[in-house]
């Protein structure tokens, strides 16, 4: 612990940062240290070095991990903790040197970067590697050693050389993977599918309790601690959540196979917040410090880039990735920043106040980031790799419909400055990549959503979750209802799974692949359906 002179120099340090935020709370502030500036120390202060001798038990538990290809370069991710249960990790406060080597072969023969990482105890001995200097459009093998412990090896790649006319890419998107709802077969599957990287659109991490049975998994052969079952509030809480996910085998082994782009939803801090506003009666102050939290272990257990750490409460999680001339993607984050929900959340008859045009769902800021990377593209797919779905949505087909509030059906003049900013920008095949409900759906995008006669202007593939919502139905009970009322709608299945799509020259494939069940282990894996689009010519078809 801190002794009271140091405390209180910090705590005016991070007053001082954190003032705009209305950290006026000595508590708010005392809280806030934990992140303005628990952040490894250079020099004489650094914490001390562990001898890796004394690591007698495997530190790479929670597996590795690589993300964000950009042409030259990789990052690769692990995290050691030899007891990943434990609040700690199972080690000391001391930091931990990690070798890491970079091959083109599974066996290490062909060596073309090694180099040491620190683990700091600040950062629960995560490891973030930037490898740098790198052929571009290459598989490459990776894999972490701290002292006689090697880690299992992972596959990732570059990204194609930023004029590459590359002619096919092939993508997966995967979302919502409540660890309490069942097993992540899908990732099993998944990690078995040639796919060159993996779109995560957010919940990968519920804040709720996970009992000593894991919920609907109903372990049999194990019992998980106690420290699981209580809502994630504070950074211990959100950090060992991490731990319990990634501990398991099916995800792991997904991320081994494949470079992973992540972004969040709610459930990585709390269901439904918007901004700074919370779910539920929490002074802001105090919701901030759980963002805070949420926002830091989030940083600390994903393979993001330097430009993602968070600031206290805030994070630049939006960003841009080019695949060569085939395709941009430009990530968003439609949570941080978003207007609270109108009507106060849920399904509710749209009106004034949902249709106000001063709401939006992504901020200022980023919506001119996005409208001007569309300027700049000369990818032949621009793809939008997001959260909530974007297409309009009716619960039924009579004039009294419903929309969701926390969809951009709940912030429609967003929408539209989204779609203008695209046509303006001349982007001809616009992809949307959707999460957060929990089946699949495959829509066209219209110009206008009120006239089914008006044009396509681009489709949107949303990928089921992997576990959430337990094992669901091919046709859910609101089937029906849902594809009278949108005939825009061209595909809609309730199981759970993850979709991969092949973007080529001349047109671009959705497979929906999906799971029976995941309330227990070993479901196979199917196609519920297949889309195809062709570029100039918006509009999902049957394949």
């Amino acid at each position: 612990m801190h002794h009271s002179l140091e405390h209180s120099e910090e705590l005016r340090a991070a007053a001082r940062h954190l003032g705009r935020r209305r950290f006026l709370t000595v508590t708010g502030a005392a809280a806030a240290l934990a992140f303005a500036t628990q952040l490894p120390a250079a020099g004489a202060a650094a914490a001390a070095e562990l001898d890796a001798r004394r690591v007698t038990e495997d530190p790479f538990t929670l597996g590795v991990a690589s993300g964000d290809p950009l042409p030259g370069s990789v990052l690769l991710w692990t995290r050691l903790a030899p007891r990943p249960f434990e609040p700690e990790g199972g080690l000391p406060a001391e930091r931990v040197s990690v070798r890491w080597e970079l091959a083109r072969d599974e066996r290490f023969t062909r060596i073309v970067r090694r180099g040491r990482a620190t683990a700091h105890p600040e950062f629960r001995h995560t490891v973030h590697v930037e490898v740098d200097h790198l052929d571009p459009g290459r598989v490459f093998f990776y894999r972490f050693r701290v002292g006689d412990w090697i880690s299992r090896v992972g596959r990732t790649r570059t990204a194609p050389a930023p004029g590459a006319r590359n002619s096919e890419l092939k993508l997966a998107a995967v979302s919502c993977q409540a660890y309490h709802d069942g097993y992540f077969t899908a990732y099993g599957h998944l990690a078995e599918e040639d796919v060159d990287v993996v779109f995560h659109l957010g919940d990968y991490l519920y804040e709720y309790a996970v009992n000593a049975t894991g919920g609907a998994r109903a372990y049999t052969d194990r019992r998980l601690p106690d420290l699981f079952n209580r809502e994630t509030l504070t950074l211990e809480d959100y950090r060992l959540r991490y731990a319990l996910y990634k501990s398991d085998p099916d995800l792991r082994a997904a991320h081994a196979a494949h470079p992973f782009v992540v972004t969040w939803d709610d459930h990585e801090t709390e269901n439904n917040y918007a901004g700074d506003t919370p779910e539920n009666d929490v002074p802001p102050e105090e919701f901030l410090l759980r963002r805070a939290a949420a926002y830091r272990a989030y940083w600390e257990h994903q393979p993001l880039r330097r430009p993602q750490r968070p600031e206290g409460p805030d994070m630049r999680l939006y960003r841009r990735l080019r695949f060569g001339r085939l395709a941009q993607f430009d990530i968003l984050d439609t949570r941080q920043y978003r207007s609270d929900q109108a009507y106060g959340d849920g399904w509710q008859v749209p009106g004034p106040e949902s249709e106000d045009p001063a709401r939006t769902l992504t901020g200022a800021a980023q919506e001119r980031w996005l409208l001007d990377g569309w300027h700049g593209s000369r990818a032949r797919w621009n793809v939008l790799p997001q959260q909530v779905v974007l297409s309009e949505r009716r619960d039924r087909a009579t004039a009294d419909f419903k929309l969701s509030m926390d969809s951009w059906d709940g912030y429609p003049a967003s929408r539209q400055r989204i779609l203008a900013g695209a046509r303006a920008a001349g982007v001809e095949n616009l992809m949307v990549l959707t999460g957060d409900v929990h089946v699949g759906y495959g829509l066209d995008i219209k110009a206008d959503f009120r006239d089914p006669a008006s044009r396509t202007v681009g489709t949107e593939i949303v990928a089921t979750s992997i576990t959430s919502g337990k094992d669901g139905a091919d046709r859910p009970s609101n089937y029906d209802k849902l594809m009278q009322a949108n005939p825009h709608l061209r595909f809609f299945n309730g199981r759970r799974g993850y979709v991969t799509v092949a973007l080529g020259e001349e047109s671009a494939r959705a497979d929906f692949r999906t799971v029976p069940y995941v309330t227990r282990p070993g479901a196979p894996v199917v196609t519920a359906g297949s889309f195809v689009t062709e570029a100039g010519d918006p509009g999902l078809k049957p394949a």
